[in-house]
């Protein structure tokens, strides 16, 4: 694993799944579980070469000053923000330690708000130089990094090096990961980020990814908050659907989020949803995407999750379903 743990009650699962056991707030994880996400738009601001870091993030952080109004648990901020503006060469000459003055001035407001902050920079660490993903607790503490896999080619020729790992952490709401711009690009990364268990996946990024993020949304079942450097920042929910778009009149954007869900495909509710609705009412949600002819279904209730619904109805999600196909198939055609 090329994340190490620094502190906090975090845990890093590497690309084996495997747990770093690590002390973690118990929240309830496996009933309803909401959680506020925020994340930012901002392209930087015009300064001169040596006063463009200090500039970007006295920004950064008066913007994220103001996202704390909207009390998040978690605020994400844009691709390399401190160093907006430089070419790659430059990102590389002025990258710093975890431990420097973006984080610690980054840390201080996550401190203040208790909010988790993930605060992408441009990362130098044991002779090596990465576009990173710092993600701060709510003490105000740097946990981990998530490396960016896929650099361009232009980053690579530049110093930057490549990370191998699509780390997850487990916050005290929940498990989430991130993927950075080019990434996005790169089909392994989400796949090891699902493997991993992550609920979330934060995009911060150079170019907005648009059609791309609700792809891996939907095709990998979970929610993806994106933070653009331009207008055009989103949140999407596991059906692939666009819950709320950043603009230039606002660049701070926030959604609650209930992480208790579960993709079934519409065939499997269609006789129970009467019955579900029946003794449940508007404490399971059931939305339905067509034509893609797959639901969502959202436990409200502290009392009954998502799975057990799912067991106290017979359902199968739709991961379930399309492996049980995948098995029918493979023995009919065996004969």
């Amino acid at each position: 694993m090329t994340c190490s743990h620094l502190s906090g009650d975090m845990l890093i699962v590497n690309s084996k799944n495997e747990d770093i056991p690590v002390q973690t707030k118990d929240r309830g994880r496996n009933m309803a579980r909401y959680v506020r996400v925020s994340t930012i738009s901002f392209s930087g601001v015009d300064e001169s070469p040596e006063k463009k870091i200090e500039a970007n993030l006295r920004v950064a952080l008066r913007l994220l000053r103001r996202s704390a109004l909207d009390k998040p648990d978690i605020v994400c901020l844009p691709e390399a923000f401190a160093t907006s503006g430089f070419g790659a060469k430059q990102r590389f000459q002025t990258a710093q330690s975890v431990e420097g003055p973006i984080t610690q001035a980054v840390g201080e407001l996550a401190r203040r708000f208790s909010i988790y902050i993930i605060c992408p920079m441009v990362e130098r660490k044991d002779g090596k130089v990465y576009n990173s993903a710092v993600l701060i607790d709510r003490q105000g503490k740097p946990i981990g990094s998530y490396h960016k896999m896929y650099p361009t080619p232009g980053e690579i020729e530049s110093g930057i090096t490549p990370g191998t790992d699509p780390t997850v952490f487990r916050t005290d709401f929940g498990r989430v990961g991130c993927a950075i711009c080019y990434d996005l690009n790169f089909r392994d990364v989400i796949q090891g980020l699902a493997t991993n268990g992550a609920e979330i996946v934060f995009f911060p990024s150079m170019y907005r990814g648009g059609l791309q993020l609700s792809i891996w949304a939907f095709d990998f079942e979970l929610y993806i908050a994106s933070a653009y450097t331009g207008d055009g920042s989103l949140i999407v929910n596991p059906l692939g659907k666009v819950l709320i778009q950043s603009s230039s009149n606002e660049p701070i954007i926030a959604k609650t989020i209930n992480l208790d869900y579960k993709v079934l495909h519409t065939d499997d509710i269609n006789t129970k949803w009467e019955k579900i609705k029946g003794k449940y009412g508007p404490d399971v949600d059931i939305e339905v995407a067509t034509p893609e002819d797959s639901l969502l279904i959202t436990s409200h209730t502290s009392n009954v999750s998502v799975d057990q619904i799912i067991k106290e109805f017979q359902l199968e999600t739709r991961k379930e379903e399309f492996e049980r196909a995948i098995i029918m198939r493979k023995r009919a055609l065996q004969g």
